[in-house]
């Protein structure tokens, strides 16, 4: 009979898998290959995700990567823009391109009826050959051609219908504006088509697991993929959550001790974390996940003793010279002090120079 894995056991593993329990000491590519892709819908993002991870980051490391296309940010899990290591990005991104088309449908479907996506496609990558356009300069080239379409559903069809990564400057630390498109195979080499999702399966579960197949679901995007999780079943270990739920994990991995101690640890916006699973229980409860992911969007998280414990901002004053780091507790602590003090080591981290402030309050207060 299969093992029953508690949430705080789960929680532990979890946190383990993700270099939360102790900042590690490994060079930042090779942390982006272990978590397999790192949000970026906001240019800090994955600063963060790494922050918190790793030992004595600095933002300059991951920059780094991004210069010498190592690293590279793009449409990838989910349909949304991650940054992964080119190698990875190489043969996840033909993997999820079902998930990209999907959305691309789902948003703009009506408005794109009796379009040759093929043609399209050959198009886009005609214009973006040998070149770096906005998505709005893509788009009005596009327009030129087909001046009768929806300039916004013709930009946004490009990153959906053809492999694009989106070079430095853009994806680095508060540099925002228009997003500039290359294509993928001109910046980091051909990509490989034909790769089977029993990869990404492995990689998540090295990642996140012990998970089930709806969290593996819930994480990268995909559907149906029970079949793949029972081809790969007898090769996997297999456990049971509180609620009987099947968990898998790799043959080689185990749960954590669920008596590790967890520090206090900020999450970003958006951290996969917290999007890695259907069933966040291991996490959080189900009151605070309506406060925590809000449509879309996950709100920053704090996580203490392994678990979600209260969302936090960081608010620049760039004319008086202060940056604070406001903290909205769920539930009162014994002791806040450890909760400052990495606070107060986040804004070194986020807003080195001036002045900085540490708020910590109850959630709902003013």
């Amino acid at each position: 009979m299969a093992r029953v894995l508690d949430r705080r056991t789960l929680s532990r593993t979890a946190l383990e898998r993700q270099l939360l329990l102790e900042r590690s000491a490994m060079p930042v590519i090779e942390a982006v290959q272990r978590l397999v892709a790192l949000q970026a819908q906001d240019p800090n993002l994955p600063y963060y995700s790494l922050w918190t991870r790793l030992d004595g980051f600095r933002q300059e490391d991951f920059t780094g990567r991004l210069v010498d296309r190592s690293v590279v940010r793009g449409p990838l899990l989910r349909g949304t823009q991650h940054v992964a290591a080119a190698a990875d990005y190489r043969w996840v991104r033909p993997l999820v391109e079902p998930i990209l088309r999907a959305g691309r449908q789902a948003a703009f479907g009506r408005v794109s009826v009796g379009w040759d996506l093929d043609e399209l496609a050959a198009e886009v990558r005609g214009l973006l050959k040998g070149r770096t356009l906005t998505r709005p300069q893509l788009a009005k080239a596009l327009a030129e051609r087909w001046p009768d379409r929806d300039r916004q559903a013709l930009g946004w069809s490009a990153q959906a219908l053809v492999p694009v990564v989106h070079p430095p400057p853009s994806g680095t630390w508060n540099t925002h504006g228009a997003t500039p498109f290359v294509l993928a195979d001109e910046w980091i080499g051909p990509l490989e088509d034909g790769v089977a999702a029993e990869r990404l399966v492995r990689r998540y579960l090295g990642a996140f697991g012990p998970a089930s197949a709806k969290d593996f679901q819930m994480w990268s995007g995909l559907r149906r993929m029970d079949e793949v999780f029972e081809r790969l079943r007898p090769g996997l270990q297999k456990y049971r959550d509180e609620n009987g739920v099947e968990l898998f994990d790799l043959p080689e991995a185990a749960p954590a001790e669920d008596g590790r101690p967890a520090p206090v640890r900020f999450l970003g916006d958006l951290d996969n974390l917290m999007l890695a699973y259907a069933d966040r229980s291991r996490l959080m409860t189900a009151e605070q996940r309506k406060v925590i992911c809000v449509g879309a969007w996950v709100k920053p998280t704090l996580l203490v003793d392994g678990r979600v414990r209260g969302i936090w901002r960081i608010e620049h004053d760039r004319k008086a010279g202060r940056a604070g780091l406001g903290v909205e507790l769920f539930e009162p602590l014994r002791d806040e002090g450890e909760v400052r003090a990495e606070a107060a080591r986040l804004l070194e981290f986020a807003a080195p120079e001036g002045e900085h402030e540490v708020r910590v309050g109850m959630f709902g207060t003013s």
